[in-house]
């Protein structure tokens, strides 16, 4: 499909924080593509894969990661963006850069982060996702980051839409590298968050009912969902539950693509240009209102039986418990974090503290129970709960 009018163009790209002298470009690359395999070869999305999505360091080989869901945002992002015209390079490096920042446990780790750094400006795993691609990945000579372009970054940043008053970490990059963070980003940005959303909307489910956490029951009780499994049971009448499940989801991801592509094509009529799309003042890709407040029940309901379920409390509990911990080590000696972070740590407040938040932000959940069994003896039972 060709380009549309208002897809960000890497020609045009507002190009990258650093210049890099002497740089060859390897292979015929456009300025997005480079993005999406810098993303694609770092250490942090590598560390992915042994990160919180739902459960932590879950047992069974089946259950999502941070870095199995990036990749299926990334798929539905793809999907969306070719379908729009829009430049399917950006909207890929943005879904699978999204969840770089996010520390081990997922949303645990993330408040007691938060909590160990509450005089020291908090912690956001958005915000350190930019920290993550703009200066801690470093592995380029002579310059901090994975030096992103400025499309990437501001999609990063803009996640979750315009940002009114930015946390310390994206207010220090943004004086540094001004990323227009109370306008609305591209359409490839916008895109990336909604395909977030129908990822962990529908895959959560998925494993969810695999753990055993939730009932088929119990999710049929949401209307829209019982109508597409009885649709689902109508096609496939000799299906096997399972086999019926999956294809539920399948079939829940197609219709909220369906409705995204077309709730956005509505809204891109007279919309002629990438200054366009910044200066609507609203997202241009968006849920119908119907769809919107389906997903709200469905978060809704997901909060309440699977996110909030007790036993996900309980070793959330746990692993909040060993973040706390393993920061309080840390400020207390820190020889005891690896050697290069060790002799880098700052002397003074509050940038010693958030340097231990650096390091503790990187580690897989796996990785952090290691460091907590070699500092106080053992790690905590019970900590996975599949």
């Amino acid at each position: 499909m060709s380009r549309a009018p208002y897809a960000a163009d890497p020609e045009t790209s507002r190009g990258r924080e650093f210049d890099q002298p002497g740089h060859t470009a390897r292979g015929p690359r456009s300025a997005f593509q480079r993005d999406r395999d810098r993303i694609i070869h770092s250490i942090a999305f590598r560390r992915l894969a042994g990160k919180t999505q739902v459960f932590i360091a879950p047992d069974g080989d089946h259950y999502r990661v941070r870095l199995t869901h990036s990749l299926e945002v990334a798929q539905i992002g793809r999907v969306i963006a070719r379908q729009l015209g829009l430049d399917e390079d950006l909207t890929e490096a943005l879904c699978l850069a999204h969840d770089l920042g996010h520390p081990p446990f997922g949303h645990s780790g993330e408040d007691a982060l938060d909590a160990a750094l509450k005089r020291r400006g908090g912690f956001d795993h958005n915000g350190h996702t930019l920290r993550t691609a703009m200066r801690i990945d470093s592995p380029y000579c002579g310059m901090p980051g994975l030096n992103l372009s400025w499309e990437v970054l501001e999609g990063l940043a803009k996640h979750n839409g315009p940002v009114a008053e930015p946390e310390w970490a994206l207010a220090e990059l943004d004086a540094q590298f001004p990323l227009e963070l109370t306008r609305y980003p591209t359409l490839e940005a916008q895109i990336a968050a909604l395909a977030d959303d129908i990822a962990y909307d529908n895959h959560d489910i998925d494993d969810g009912l695999r753990a055993g956490f939730l009932e088929l029951d119990d999710l049929l009780t949401l209307d829209f969902v019982a109508d597409i499994w009885r649709d689902v049971e109508k096609r496939f009448p000799g299906a096997s539950q399972e086999e019926l499940l999956r294809e539920l989801v399948r079939s829940q991801i197609g219709i909220m693509v369906n409705d995204v592509l077309k709730m956005t094509e509505e809204g891109l009529r007279g919309v002629d240009s990438v200054q366009d799309v910044r200066d609507a003042g609203h997202a241009l890709a968006a849920f119908s209102p119907e769809m919107a407040q389906r997903e709200r029940r469905l978060k809704a309901f997901m909060y309440d039986r699977l996110y909030h379920h007790e036993e996900q409390l309980r070793t959330a509990g746990l692993a909040k418990d060993v973040i706390a911990r393993l920061y309080a080590a840390y400020d207390q000696k820190p020889d005891l974090m690896a050697a290069s972070w060790a002799t880098s740590i700052p002397e003074s407040e509050p940038e010693r503290g958030r340097h231990i938040a650096d390091f503790i932000a990187g580690m897989t959940d796996n990785y952090a129970m290691r460091q907590y069994a070699a500092i106080f003896g053992s790690a905590p039972e019970g900590l996975s709960n599949v």
